[in-house]
């Protein structure tokens, strides 16, 4: 038996250019008994379909399985939301916000003492003598600054 048509068919199918009415034909031709050998590997492709129609198939009372557990009502739980969690995403970004202004505020603090402190030098400065304790005094006698500072107008005064 000449089965040309069939392979011409079925090289169209893997082009995908044959129409639903051929791969029909291909269905009816693969559910024969008698196939020749040399197109037996592609059976099990068209025969697929009608053994999965046959075997999955839904019991009569599976629509009414399945309407029985949507229809069923569960009570709902609600949940009291109170007013600070509503207010908590508020809360978190004004505590974000405070966070960067102290941030902020100290970087500008640190960058403005640097340049309080680092005043050029003045000639009538270095050349000057420093007045008060020596280091060696200062490490083991214990003076009153405090004391000091008031003693030393008091005796221009007096002078």
């Amino acid at each position: 038996m000449d089965y040309k048509y069939i392979e011409q068919l079925l090289e169209r199918y893997w082009r995908c250019e044959t129409s639903l009415q051929e791969e029909e034909i291909l269905r009816m031709f693969f559910s024969q008994e008698d196939i020749p050998v040399a197109l037996l590997p592609y059976r099990s492709l068209f025969v697929y379909e009608q053994n999965e129609k046959e075997m999955d198939v839904l019991g009569d009372d599976f629509d009414q399985r399945v309407l029985g557990l949507i229809q069923e009502d569960e009570p709902v739980k609600a949940r009291v939301i109170t007013m600070r969690h509503r207010l908590m995403p508020l809360f978190k970004a004004a505590a974000v916000v405070a966070i960067f202004l102290t941030l902020g505020n100290a970087m500008q603090v640190a960058f403005s003492d640097d340049d309080a402190h680092q005043v050029s030098p003045n000639t009538a400065a270095v050349n000057k003598p420093q007045e008060g304790p020596s280091v060696a005094k200062a490490d083991s006698v214990v003076s009153d600054t405090l004391q000091h500072k008031i003693q030393s107008p008091v005796s221009t005064i007096t002078k």
